[in-house]
């Protein structure tokens, strides 16, 4: 279990052994989590200087029961081992501030750029606060992945609304046919879904560039698109505003189209993406293009 990743659970079956008994044998006795020196205070925040990079991510996480925790993470190491700097519970500046300078100064020096969620505590006052304490000479930038996910959830919003109300039709559908007794018959569509399974089984294709949809995901865009037009414009502004990041290369060429599309989100009176917009428009100078810089400053 040092070497390798298998759980109490798994090697207690495998040799028929209580797998509750087996890990807290192994907890208490086994490894040296009794001689860990961060211990006593590992429930309220834990600490690796080590992994500290001039590329840094500064995030919420949601744990055990809904507890959220504060996360600074080395990006070179993209989620493997190494990657974790800090974990503090809770989302207080302030807390977050005392943990990172317990890091010594020479090693925050080196941070050069902080990422931030794009969600106000985070890229606002809080997180702003936190990246110029502990780390001044890093510049605050914001991952494109939280603006294309912004406009992702916008076109979500529209469906689950939809999907709503396909379910008040349904039901007063059925209610209209006991009044009637008869037997209600959804209506099936060319690929076997009801109009309601149409809707919760189209999450996952509006996650997507149309480029990577399956067969059976296109003919299941086809029937959405037809019934509902408007989630239709809503999914190709969230793949239009992916294209400014994508394709553009300069700032000049990226105020362009972003133009362009805050033009288009106008016209189309779709009141959550005119949040995206305005959220856009708050955060453009430290939005962080995929090819490292910011594109839009």
């Amino acid at each position: 279990m040092d070497n390798n990743p298998v759980s109490c659970s798994q090697l207690g079956k495998y040799f028929h052994l209580d797998s509750k008994q087996l890990q807290q044998q192994y907890k208490d006795h086994i490894s040296d989590y009794k001689d860990w020196d961060q211990r006593e205070h590992a429930a309220d925040w834990l600490l690796y200087p080590e992994n500290t990079g001039p590329y840094l991510s500064i995030d919420e996480i949601s744990l055990s029961n809904g507890e959220l925790y504060t996360i600074v993470t080395n990006k070179a190491t993209k989620g493997r081992k190494g990657s974790l700097v800090a974990m503090v519970k809770g989302t207080q500046a302030s807390s977050v501030i005392e943990v990172l300078r317990k890091i010594p100064k020479r090693i925050r020096g080196k941070g050069r750029e902080v990422t931030l969620d794009m969600a106000a505590n985070m890229g606002g006052r809080r997180c702003g606060m936190i990246v110029s304490r502990c780390f001044p000479k890093a510049s605050k930038v914001i991952d494109r992945f939280h603006v294309q996910k912004l406009a992702y959830d916008a076109v979500q919003e529209i469906r689950i609304q939809h999907r709503w109300q396909a379910l008040d039709q349904e039901n007063q559908a059925i209610e209209t046919a006991r009044q009637s007794d008869l037997v209600y018959q959804p209506e099936i569509l060319a690929n076997g879904d009801t109009l309601k399974q149409l809707l919760v089984r189209s999450r996952y294709l509006l996650f997507k560039h149309h480029d990577k949809w399956t067969v059976s995901q296109v003919q299941r865009s086809r029937l959405l698109f037809e019934r509902y037009p408007v989630i239709e414009q809503a999914y190709k502004l969230a793949t239009g505003l992916g294209a400014v990041f994508r394709v553009c290369k300069s700032k000049e060429q990226a105020f362009k189209r972003l133009a362009l599309w805050y033009n288009t989100v106008e016209d189309c009176g779709l009141d959550s993406f005119k949040t995206v917009a305005k959220s856009i428009h708050t955060h453009y100078l430290d939005i962080l293009n995929r090819g490292g810089g910011p594109l839009l400053s």
